[in-house]
């Protein structure tokens, strides 16, 4: 690990594009201390800890990286650009034309994207208006919360919300292009590893008062490393499918052949089911925040509370379902079998076309099962642990997974660099060789 680390300063490239990832991450959170004109960011900040945390509006300030909770000018921060991508996936579902879009390779691609920061922008101006009227009702429950004309604290929270998550979008997309890994999953991944910090000194601060046992903390440990490595497991496992390509005689030379294997993984949806399921299971509570009082809604907000048995049963059955769902929408069994046979690829033992999508589809339904099951525990695992079993901190559910899968992913670009590297040197070597012996 240490010799890898070391390889990576030693390239220019590699370093290039690592330095440059971490100089636009910087900005983003540089970016993240600026609190919106007109908001007292610390009293909003206090309030949102301690009545908001488990709500809707938790769930939005874990992807904005805690920007949302201080009503920072990234307070939206990447959610609208993320809302526009699934949109535009279930688009490519249900609408020939952004079906056609998704087959007509790298044109189709770029129309794609830029439909999507056309959604991000909408959504953006939607989001940041709905936040601004949140924000001018919350003034009775917080004193001198809005320093600003109503009307002029509403435009300004639009074009400032807006264009920061236009600004974040662009610095996705500059680590993307310039820089190494995925820039948008790099995004959600830094602002959530950022709190971690605080998080330990919380934790140690309550060990040195003696309010946690050692013994527990060290129980505690050594389950969360058992959980990310069963998460790590699950991330990189996959079940292969042989193919095999034909040879075949074009003019006078004998081409193609060979065999190669399809990728299936137990978790194809990656975190989008608990996004989804999440956002259906807080919608009651959330409701109910806006009507106090009321005894049959507080009844109801209390059984879709974190931690409750219907809260924790429901949200694993949607989890379950939406795993289902969205694999359906984004892998294809038939288009895949079509492709295959178009290319002369068949599966040893199945017939190409319909018993290669029937074989397909029924291998990918039995593998989605054990991976909805883990995605549903993983969900939950926060709430067992902080309500039942007294964790003084937040572990695992959606976080988890985004920070396990986006460094497995940029760890894998890097070793990818670094095998191009070494394999561009030995061709040189080869060829200096070569030309000695000559």
């Amino acid at each position: 690990m240490f010799s890898k680390m070391d390889s990576m300063f030693r390239i220019p490239e590699l370093r290039r594009r690592i330095l440059f990832t971490i100089g636009i991450l910087l900005v983003y959170r540089l970016g993240g201390h600026v609190t919106t004109p007109g908001i007292d960011g610390r009293a909003l900040s206090d309030w949102f800890s301690t009545s908001q945390a488990g709500g809707l509006f938790g769930l939005y300030d874990l992807f904005a990286g805690g920007n949302f909770s201080r009503a920072t000018i990234f307070a939206l921060g990447i959610m609208p650009y993320i809302s526009a991508s699934i949109i535009l996936q279930l688009f490519g579902a249900v609408i020939p034309y952004f079906e056609r879009l998704r087959k007509e390779g790298e044109q189709g691609r770029k129309k794609i994207t830029q439909f999507t920061r056309y959604g991000t922008v909408l959504l953006a101006l939607i989001q940041s208006y709905g936040i601004s009227i949140y924000l001018l009702n919350m003034d009775s429950q917080i004193p001198n919360l809005i320093s600003m004309n109503p009307r002029g604290f509403q435009i300004l929270t639009m074009l400032t919300l807006t264009c920061g998550t236009v600004f974040v979008m662009w610095l996705g997309e500059q680590i993307t292009e310039r820089g190494i890994g995925n820039g948008i999953s790099l995004i959600i991944f830094i602002g959530i590893v950022a709190r971690f910090p605080s998080q330990l000194f919380n934790t140690w601060r309550l060990v040195r008062a003696g309010d946690i046992n050692m013994l527990f903390l060290f129980i505690l440990l050594a389950g969360m490393l058992f959980v990310t490595a069963v998460v790590v497991m699950m991330t990189q496992a996959q079940r292969k499918i042989p193919v095999q390509y034909p040879k075949r005689v074009v003019g006078r030379k004998m081409i193609g052949g060979g065999s190669t294997h399809i990728p299936l993984r137990p978790n194809t949806a990656g975190v989008i089911p608990i996004i989804f399921a999440q956002a259906i299971i807080v919608f009651p509570s959330t409701i109910g925040s806006f009507f106090p009082g009321n005894e049959v809604v507080e009844f109801i907000t209390h059984l879709f509370s974190p931690g409750q048995f219907v809260y924790i049963f429901l949200y694993s059955l949607m989890i379950i379902f939406f795993c289902y769902f969205y694999t359906a929408i984004v892998f294809n069994p038939v288009d895949l079998a079509e492709n295959m046979k178009k290319h002369g690829g068949f599966i040893p033992g199945i017939r190409q076309g319909k018993p290669t999508a029937n074989y397909v589809d029924r291998l990918l339904t039995r593998i989605t099962f054990p991976g909805a099951i883990y995605l549903a525990a993983i969900a939950i695992l926060p709430d067992i642990l902080i309500y039942k079993v007294g964790m003084p901190f937040y572990f695992g559910g959606t976080s988890l997974l985004i920070v396990v899968g986006v460094a497995l992913d940029t760890l894998q670009q890097i070793e990818g660099h670094l095998l191009v590297r070494h394999y561009d040197g030995f061709l040189k070597k080869s060829r200096l060789r070569s030309g000695r012996s000559r």
